[in-house]
């Protein structure tokens, strides 16, 4: 059996059991553990290693690295690696989507019960000492009933589906692939089938991203998607924030246009202190960052053994990506890993 050096980065987060477990996945393999903090260490690796796990993204030193076929980063939203090199080399890259899936979906669901409910003007009348009730509060309404639309159907659409259809919501869903419905899901879109997300626009009461960053997502909330959507209706980004053209969300907003926002993303990342957004009406703003789930180094391991597995006996591997995951646009979008 030939001995394969696999290459860790000693960021990874596995201590104690984590790092026992992961230390027998590689067996027979050699493992070494390098700090990406150490470039020496890490030039010497590569000169080695065949699979390399990293913490955070690929760069050039992965790219020229000689007998490097596999490379995986622990986070999820590769769109920092998915240059067009990795494509040219025929790169395996893949990454630990899914992990945090069910808080994702939890993060669109509190957004959307937040806004909907109009929850910030409740908490400002607490503030004040204030038993406030309006007229204008007739207009408020459930989740129940209203039409959820979600763009992206990978672990987090999945898991939001659910969740959503628990809500007795409506559930609207868009994709690459045309396969069957997963749970939860009414009616499905899809760009193989030559579909197009203006449908999911003009019925959706909520509008959630929950899609990888790309070529072919950037700015994929401009003025014209916008223009299709319900003056009702409130967006939520979870994905990137380039995927929304943040000019044209804010004077939707401001001029009414639009119900609400919730981004756990921005463009840029973090927002300067003077941008327009931090002021902008019925807009919400987490600074990318959600709950953990309580397994999440766990889970991260499942992804990493089962494509060990699949790389040893030449199976498709989990959550790699593809030239239709390519980023070549010069954004000012943050490209931190998402969850």
């Amino acid at each position: 059996m030939v001995q394969r050096v696999v290459m860790v980065d000693a960021e990874v987060p596995f201590k104690g059991g984590h790092w026992d477990r992961l230390v027998a996945a590689i067996e027979p393999d050699r493992l070494i553990a390098v700090s990406s903090k150490d470039p020496v260490a890490v030039e010497a690796a590569l000169g080695e290693a065949e699979i390399a796990i990293l913490a955070g993204d690929l760069d050039e030193r992965h790219l020229n690295a000689p007998k490097l076929r596999w490379i995986h980063c622990d986070h999820a939203g590769l769109t920092k690696s998915a240059r067009p090199e990795v494509f040219e080399r025929g790169l395996i890259v893949t990454g630990s989507a899914g992990r945090s899936g069910p808080a994702l979906a939890e993060h669109v669901l509190m957004f959307s019960l937040v806004l909907c409910s109009r929850f910030p003007e409740f908490l400002e009348a607490q503030k004040r000492h204030e038993w406030r009730r309006t007229p204008e509060m007739s207009d408020l309404r459930a989740l129940y009933g209203r039409t959820m639309g979600i763009l992206g159907m990978g672990h987090t659409g999945r898991e939001l589906a659910t969740r959503a259809k628990a809500f007795n919501m409506r559930v609207l869903g868009y994709r690459r692939r045309d396969l069957p419905c997963p749970p939860g899901i009414d009616r499905m879109y899809s760009s193989d089938k030559g579909e197009t997300i203006d449908p999911i626009l003009e019925e959706a009461d909520i509008v959630a991203l929950v899609l990888n960053l790309s070529d072919a997502t950037y700015h994929l909330i401009d003025e014209r998607a916008i223009e299709r959507m319900k003056k009702s209706a409130i967006i939520v980004n979870l994905s990137r924030g380039g995927v929304i053209d943040q000019a044209a969300l804010i004077a939707a907003l401001k001029e009414g246009r639009l119900a609400g926002a919730g981004l756990d993303v921005t463009d840029p990342e973090p927002p300067a202190p003077d941008d327009p957004i931090w002021d902008t009406p019925n807009l919400l703003i987490t600074p990318h960052f959600t709950p953990a789930v309580p397994d999440k180094v766990d889970r991260s391991l499942d992804v990493i053994t089962e494509n060990l597995r699949r790389y040893r006996a030449g199976r498709p591997m989990l959550n790699r990506i593809t030239e239709e995951d390519l980023w070549t646009k010069d954004s000012t979008a943050s490209l931190r890993p998402l969850e």
